[in-house]
């Protein structure tokens, strides 16, 4: 595939770069097709992403609709069969601001003069010219399968004192079928919508009292405590040592630790005693002033401390997606002290847990290192160490990785965990951040073999990433079908018309004592109507049928997931239930 670049030199495209070039340049016709239908449209950005691309537009008036997209899709696919050959030029700052002034693109000119560059380029397709580093296709024709997905709101500049913009978004594809198997996985997604599952299964909701705060129902707190006691589980075996520091710490401590120059426009503020306040957004303030409470020997560390700490961010509100995206979470966070020589150690057994976590729940993952950010705190010498030191931890482990560049930190380098799940998406859950700042920030100290003060190393890092996410992220993953060690009902008993309430209430105290989750369908209904609502809506994996037969003999009918029912003493059943709880089946 050949790409023009900026120079207008034309060369062949690397492969794994062509779907990102495919998506800009199909950005750049959705620009010029909205332009020819919206004479009055000025531009913001239009970039390629990972799912596909968009264009941030403003129309003045004009309330655009997805009622719109088709005629939109039309003018697009206009612009393909009319085969413009795109054409880059570069024009020096003024000229440049003289160009998008003439043609009333205020947005562009407010980006060119923020920019700290002489030369600017631009790429023109028959009449539509747009400011662009490039590179693209050669020609509108070699934009072939394309879709419209979605027209949403988005902030220039993401500043939500600026003004609201409308988002277009859409796909595109080399064929048909790679098209076709992504519009089959956004049905699939659909189907398996986290906020969807959680209202039938009566997890979790969300309410106008508090948008972007969750609410927990029984059977969400049931899922958020099992994920919690299995991590609690793992950190202990691992050496983890558990603490908890307070929700509000004075902005004092807030500056001395960077996140108020760094962090400050996401974080609820109050005052106390005259004095202003943060509710925390990290963990790891806290986690310092735990360590800096006494002096320690090199012979405590490496000293793992871990916490289920609560956080709140004030994250924008068109931003907020069920648990995907709230303003109030719980990071599975740990912080570890440590020296420099057991740096690569730690990141390795970090990695090994993490590991342990994402093959429990059937996820694969690839793992990216993220590089010294422009807006970061230390030294090259400092960034380069850090940097060296996760590198050697995966290489001596021999798992891949990829770099993105400037993504790290502004105290450290990171390497950031992806899943991918049942249906094939990616999710950034578990970090590791290797920190050489905070400990100098704090002072930080431990006396050394020669009885010397030294500076110990801080490693931030998380499983889960937070635990309102991941659930999320699992109910997507298993459909809500969560495998029996995790279900919020494990067990629910169903019975016939004319069988003995007593003797089902006595199935259920004898589960419940074992601490089986388990629950009664008692009512009048026909079991049909019952065993699909356990199945469907409430998706257990067990339902135990009772009848008058059952009482009789004293046993229960045993359906699982599928359509086989099996006949056992409650006894025989409780035996295997807590086997596969257990053993985390």
């Amino acid at each position: 595939m050949k790409i023009i670049h900026r120079d207008g030199t034309v060369s062949v495209c690397p492969e794994q770069e062509q779907i990102s070039v495919l998506r800009h340049t199909a950005a750049h016709i959705l620009a010029q097709a909205v332009k020819r239908l919206y004479p009055q449209a000025q531009f913001a950005f239009g970039p390629a992403t990972e799912q596909g691309f968009y264009y941030d537009v403003d129309l003045g008036e004009t309330k655009l609709t997805e009622a719109d997209l088709p005629a939109i899709e039309e003018e697009m696919r206009r612009i393909v069969r009319e085969n413009y050959p795109i054409k880059p030029f570069v024009l020096s700052r003024d000229d440049a601001l003289a160009l998008m002034r003439e043609r009333g693109e205020d947005y562009k000119c407010e980006h060119i003069a923020s920019l700290d560059e002489e030369t600017f380029g631009f790429f023109r397709q028959g009449e539509y010219i747009d400011l662009c580093r490039g590179p693209h296709l050669t020609y509108t024709n070699a934009l072939k399968m394309f879709r419209l997905t979605g027209v949403s709101g988005a902030y220039w500049k993401n500043d939500a004192s600026r003004p609201m913009l409308t988002r277009i978004s859409g796909t595109a594809f080399f064929d048909q079928e790679e098209m076709d198997a992504y519009f089959a996985q956004l049905e699939e997604a659909k189907r398996r919508d986290h906020r969807k599952i959680g209202r039938e299964m009566e997890l979790f909701l969300f309410d106008d009292a508090g948008a972007g705060f969750p609410f927990f129902l029984p059977g969400g707190v049931a899922l958020k405590n099992t994920l919690i006691e299995y991590w609690r589980s793992l950190h202990k075996e691992n050496g983890y040592q558990e603490i908890s520091t307070p929700q509000i710490l004075n902005s004092a401590l807030w500056k001395q630790s960077g996140h108020w120059a760094h962090y400050q426009d996401k974080m609820y503020m109050t005052e106390i005693d005259g004095e202003v306040h943060c509710i925390k957004p990290m963990n790891c303030p806290g986690g310092i002033i735990v360590y800096n409470s006494r002096q320690h020997s090199y012979r405590e560390l490496p000293m793992r401390m871990a916490e289920l700490g609560q956080v709140h961010r004030n994250e924008l509100h068109g931003t907020l997606h069920g648990l995907f995206r709230v303003r109030c979470l719980t990071q599975d966070d740990a912080h570890i002290f440590m020296t420099q020589e057991q740096i690569t150690d730690e990141i390795v057994g970090v990695i090994r847990l993490i590991d342990t976590v994402y093959r429990q729940f059937g996820f694969s993952y690839s793992v990216e290192l993220s590089t010294r950010p422009a807006d970061s705190m230390g030294t090259d010498e400092e960034w380069a160490a850090a940097t060296e030191g996760l590198c050697r931890a995966m290489e001596l482990l021999a798992l891949p990785y990829t770099v993105n560049e400037g993504d790290g930190a502004f105290y450290g380098p990171k390497l950031d965990f992806h899943l991918r799940d049942s249906i094939g998406r990616t999710w950034q859950c578990g970090t590791i951040q290797l920190d050489f700042q905070l400990p100098r920030n704090f002072d930080l100290t431990y006396i050394d073999e020669q009885n010397r003060r030294v500076r110990p190393i801080m490693l931030h890092r998380t499983c889960y990433g937070s635990i309102e996410r991941f659930m999320g992220i699992i109910t997507e993953h298993y459909a809500g079908r969560f495998p029996v060690w995790l279900a919020p009902v494990q067990v629910k008993i169903l019975t016939l018309p004319g069988a003995d309430a007593a003797y089902a209430e006595r199935v259920r105290q004898m589960l419940a004592h074992e601490g089986v989750r388990v629950s009664v369908d008692d009512r009048p209904e026909k079991i049909g109507y019952k065993v699909r609502q356990a199945r469907q809506v409430d998706r257990v994996p067990y339902m135990l049928i009772v009848g008058e037969r059952e009482v009789r003999e004293q046993v229960v009918s045993v359906r699982g997931r599928g359509d086989e029912t099996e006949q056992m003493p409650p006894e025989t059943f409780l035996a295997k239930i807590k086997t596969e709880i257990r053993n985390r089946i």
